[in-house]
């Protein structure tokens, strides 16, 4: 009698493996597809963070708006001041020096207008405006659009991922997200 040994041969390895590659071909892009859409997703949350900060900001401390997303941010466990709002999180507020959350990097920008009252311990902030951006790290791998937002609290979209126009303390050249 002959005895059959058992297992898989060359080509059943081969054709699974083929199979697998197939499944992974497939599966890839769209995976990336649905990173770029939740970073995406988590950028316009972000940017309504930082509208909702600077409205409670310019309100708190009557100090106009905040220049910088450190303003608005703050060491955890200080207290809150015009130069530590603590109105965002440390990671969106840039406390290790980089503006940097789920593949977007952030930013404010100031007015053109400087509080001509300053409150005492305070830096002059700007009474017309603010804007705040929000660009992805790699166009086309952590997000496909860029956006921006303004003291109206309207936020914009620049569909190439580049920077936004921004002409202080407007947010210029993109269209309204979801329009």
């Amino acid at each position: 009698m002959i005895k059959r040994e058992k297992g898989f041969s060359l080509i059943e390895l081969l054709i699974v493996v083929a199979i697998i590659l197939i499944i992974a071909a497939i599966a890839i892009p769209n995976l990336i597809r649905s990173r770029m859409a939740a970073n995406e997703a988590s950028a316009v949350g972000s940017i309504r963070t930082i509208n909702t900060a600077e409205i409670t900001f310019n309100t708190t401390y009557s100090d106009g708006f905040a220049k910088d997303l450190l303003w608005l941010g703050g060491a955890a466990g200080a207290k809150a001041s015009c130069a530590d709002a603590l109105l965002i999180d440390s990671v969106l507020g840039g406390l290790s020096g980089v503006n940097q959350k789920s593949g977007y990097n952030f930013s404010v920008g100031a007015g053109t207008v400087d509080v001509s009252v300053v409150p005492t311990g305070c830096t002059a902030g700007s009474s017309d405006g603010y804007t705040a951006t929000a660009v992805p790290v790699t166009i086309g791998t952590t997000g496909q659009r860029s956006f921006c937002s303004d003291a109206s609290g309207v936020i914009r979209t620049n569909p190439t991922g580049a920077a936004p126009g921004v002409a202080a303390p407007l947010c210029t050249d993109v269209g309204v997200l979801g329009q």
